[in-house]
Protein backbone atom coordinates (compact mmCIF):
# COMPACT_ATOMS: atom_id res chain seq x y z
CA UNK A 1 0.00 0.00 0.00
CA UNK A 2 1.14 3.53 -0.74
CA UNK A 3 1.23 6.04 1.77
CA UNK A 4 0.88 9.46 1.42
CA UNK A 5 2.47 11.74 4.38
CA UNK A 6 0.15 14.75 4.77
CA UNK A 7 1.78 17.72 6.30
CA UNK A 8 -1.39 20.64 7.53
CA UNK A 9 -2.25 23.09 10.55
CA UNK A 10 -3.10 21.78 14.08
CA UNK A 11 -5.99 25.13 13.44
CA UNK A 12 -8.60 25.42 11.19
CA UNK A 13 -7.47 28.42 9.46
CA UNK A 14 -9.47 31.99 8.27
CA UNK A 15 -11.12 30.09 5.43
CA UNK A 16 -13.39 27.08 5.86
CA UNK A 17 -11.97 26.01 1.98
CA UNK A 18 -9.26 24.71 4.50
CA UNK A 19 -11.08 22.66 6.63
CA UNK A 20 -12.63 21.28 3.58
CA UNK A 21 -10.08 20.62 1.25
CA UNK A 22 -8.49 18.55 4.46
CA UNK A 23 -11.38 16.35 4.63
CA UNK A 24 -11.30 15.98 0.60
CA UNK A 25 -7.97 15.10 1.02
CA UNK A 26 -8.58 12.38 3.56
CA UNK A 27 -11.28 10.85 1.10
CA UNK A 28 -9.41 11.05 -1.94
CA UNK A 29 -6.06 9.45 -0.27
CA UNK A 30 -8.74 6.40 1.43
CA UNK A 31 -10.93 6.23 -2.05
CA UNK A 32 -7.63 5.98 -3.86
CA UNK A 33 -6.64 2.60 -1.47
CA UNK A 34 -3.62 4.45 -0.25
CA UNK A 35 -2.72 5.41 3.51
CA UNK A 36 -2.44 7.96 5.26
CA UNK A 37 0.55 9.17 7.47
CA UNK A 38 -0.09 12.46 9.50
CA UNK A 39 0.91 14.69 12.23
CA UNK A 40 -1.83 12.53 14.75
CA UNK A 41 -3.56 15.06 16.09
CA UNK A 42 -7.45 15.57 16.44
CA UNK A 43 -8.15 18.83 16.19
CA UNK A 44 -7.92 21.43 13.10
CA UNK A 45 -7.30 20.63 9.74
CA UNK A 46 -5.57 17.77 10.93
CA UNK A 47 -8.42 15.83 12.75
CA UNK A 48 -10.49 17.05 9.65
CA UNK A 49 -8.29 14.86 7.45
CA UNK A 50 -7.76 11.98 9.76
CA UNK A 51 -11.77 11.88 10.26
CA UNK A 52 -12.64 11.93 6.82
CA UNK A 53 -9.90 9.29 5.86
CA UNK A 54 -11.39 7.32 9.01
CA UNK A 55 -15.29 7.63 8.05
CA UNK A 56 -14.20 6.66 4.22
CA UNK A 57 -12.42 2.93 5.11
CA UNK A 58 -8.73 4.53 5.18
CA UNK A 59 -5.91 3.50 7.19
CA UNK A 60 -4.33 6.07 9.50
CA UNK A 61 -1.01 6.43 10.75
CA UNK A 62 -0.58 8.84 13.25
CA UNK A 63 2.66 10.15 14.47
CA UNK A 64 2.70 12.65 17.42
CA UNK A 65 5.18 13.61 19.95
CA UNK A 66 4.37 13.05 23.64
CA UNK A 67 4.24 16.46 24.93
CA UNK A 68 1.47 17.12 22.37
CA UNK A 69 -0.29 14.08 23.06
CA UNK A 70 -0.21 14.47 27.30
CA UNK A 71 -2.13 18.18 26.18
CA UNK A 72 -4.85 16.14 24.81
CA UNK A 73 -4.58 16.78 21.11
CA UNK A 74 -3.73 13.18 19.73
CA UNK A 75 -6.67 11.55 17.76
CA UNK A 76 -7.67 8.22 19.87
CA UNK A 77 -9.65 6.89 16.82
CA UNK A 78 -6.53 5.93 14.60
CA UNK A 79 -5.93 2.68 14.16
CA UNK A 80 -1.86 3.53 14.53
CA UNK A 81 -1.30 5.97 16.94
CA UNK A 82 2.82 6.26 17.25
CA UNK A 83 3.96 8.99 20.31
CA UNK A 84 7.53 9.51 20.18
CA UNK A 85 9.94 11.53 22.35
CA UNK A 86 10.53 14.69 20.02
CA UNK A 87 9.33 16.23 16.52
CA UNK A 88 12.63 15.00 15.72
CA UNK A 89 11.43 11.30 15.37
CA UNK A 90 8.16 12.46 14.42
CA UNK A 91 9.90 13.71 11.14
CA UNK A 92 11.81 10.62 10.78
CA UNK A 93 9.39 7.71 11.31
CA UNK A 94 6.40 10.31 9.23
CA UNK A 95 9.24 9.95 6.08
CA UNK A 96 10.29 6.60 6.90
CA UNK A 97 6.31 5.50 6.57
CA UNK A 98 5.65 7.46 3.78
CA UNK A 99 6.14 7.01 0.19
CA UNK A 100 5.15 10.73 -0.57
CA UNK A 101 4.71 14.11 1.17
CA UNK A 102 1.41 16.72 0.47
CA UNK A 103 1.17 19.88 2.36
CA UNK A 104 -1.73 22.02 2.87
CA UNK A 105 -2.42 25.07 4.46
CA UNK A 106 -0.57 25.20 7.39
CA UNK A 107 1.61 27.67 9.91
CA UNK A 108 5.72 27.15 10.78
CA UNK A 109 5.36 23.57 11.31
CA UNK A 110 3.78 22.74 7.98
CA UNK A 111 6.33 24.78 6.05
CA UNK A 112 9.30 23.64 8.43
CA UNK A 113 7.99 19.79 7.93
CA UNK A 114 7.71 20.72 4.00
CA UNK A 115 10.91 22.17 3.28
CA UNK A 116 12.78 19.44 5.36
CA UNK A 117 11.51 16.57 3.00
CA UNK A 118 12.72 18.98 0.38
CA UNK A 119 16.10 19.33 1.24
CA UNK A 120 16.42 15.35 2.10
CA UNK A 121 15.39 14.89 -1.53
CA UNK A 122 17.89 17.52 -2.68
CA UNK A 123 20.47 15.57 -0.85
CA UNK A 124 20.20 12.28 -2.17
CA UNK A 125 18.89 10.91 0.72
CA UNK A 126 15.25 9.89 -0.28
CA UNK A 127 13.40 10.35 -4.00
CA UNK A 128 10.02 10.31 -2.68
CA UNK A 129 7.54 12.79 -4.34
CA UNK A 130 5.97 16.36 -2.76
CA UNK A 131 3.92 18.54 -3.40
CA UNK A 132 1.82 21.49 -2.47
CA UNK A 133 -2.00 21.35 -2.87
CA UNK A 134 -2.47 25.51 -3.56
CA UNK A 135 -5.89 25.96 -1.17
CA UNK A 136 -7.05 29.50 -2.30
CA UNK A 137 -4.27 30.82 -3.46
CA UNK A 138 -2.48 30.06 -0.48
CA UNK A 139 0.66 29.02 -1.32
CA UNK A 140 0.97 31.60 -4.18
CA UNK A 141 3.72 33.26 -2.63
CA UNK A 142 5.65 30.53 -1.55
CA UNK A 143 5.68 29.02 -4.88
CA UNK A 144 6.94 32.31 -6.28
CA UNK A 145 9.55 32.13 -3.60
CA UNK A 146 10.69 29.04 -5.30
CA UNK A 147 11.02 30.08 -8.84
CA UNK A 148 12.81 33.18 -7.71
CA UNK A 149 15.42 31.07 -5.49
CA UNK A 150 15.57 29.27 -8.73
CA UNK A 151 15.86 32.21 -10.90
CA UNK A 152 19.00 33.22 -8.70
CA UNK A 153 21.00 30.10 -8.82
CA UNK A 154 20.14 28.89 -5.04
CA UNK A 155 17.35 26.42 -6.69
CA UNK A 156 18.73 23.62 -9.09
CA UNK A 157 15.76 23.73 -11.72
CA UNK A 158 15.62 20.05 -11.28
CA UNK A 159 14.58 20.56 -7.65
CA UNK A 160 12.10 22.95 -8.59
CA UNK A 161 10.58 20.87 -10.72
CA UNK A 162 10.16 17.99 -8.76
CA UNK A 163 7.99 20.11 -6.28
CA UNK A 164 4.44 19.55 -7.82
CA UNK A 165 1.78 22.25 -7.37
CA UNK A 166 -1.63 22.18 -8.42
CA UNK A 167 -5.06 23.67 -6.77
CA UNK A 168 -7.16 20.48 -7.96
CA UNK A 169 -7.23 18.38 -5.01
CA UNK A 170 -7.81 14.94 -7.21
CA UNK A 171 -5.54 16.31 -9.80
CA UNK A 172 -2.49 16.87 -7.52
CA UNK A 173 -3.65 13.06 -4.98
CA UNK A 174 -3.46 11.17 -8.61
CA UNK A 175 0.22 13.49 -9.44
CA UNK A 176 1.60 11.94 -5.79
CA UNK A 177 0.48 8.67 -6.10
CA UNK A 178 1.54 8.00 -9.92
CA UNK A 179 5.06 9.42 -9.20
CA UNK A 180 5.16 6.98 -6.44
CA UNK A 181 3.74 3.95 -7.68
CA UNK A 182 6.46 4.73 -10.70
CA UNK A 183 9.05 5.19 -8.07
CA UNK A 184 8.20 1.96 -6.56
CA UNK A 185 8.28 -0.10 -9.60
CA UNK A 186 12.03 1.31 -10.08
CA UNK A 187 13.05 0.33 -6.54
CA UNK A 188 12.08 -3.63 -7.23
CA UNK A 189 13.21 -3.60 -10.58
CA UNK A 190 16.66 -2.40 -9.56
Amino acid sequence: MVRICVFCGSSLGDRPEYRETAAEIGRLIASRGAGLVYGGGRVGCMGALADAALANGGEVLGVIPETLADREVAHAGLGELRVVGSMHERKALMAARSDAFLALPGGFGTLEELFEIVTWRQLGFHEKPYAVLNVAGYFDSLLRFCDDATSAGFVRPADRAALVSGADPASVVDALLARAHDRLRRTVVS
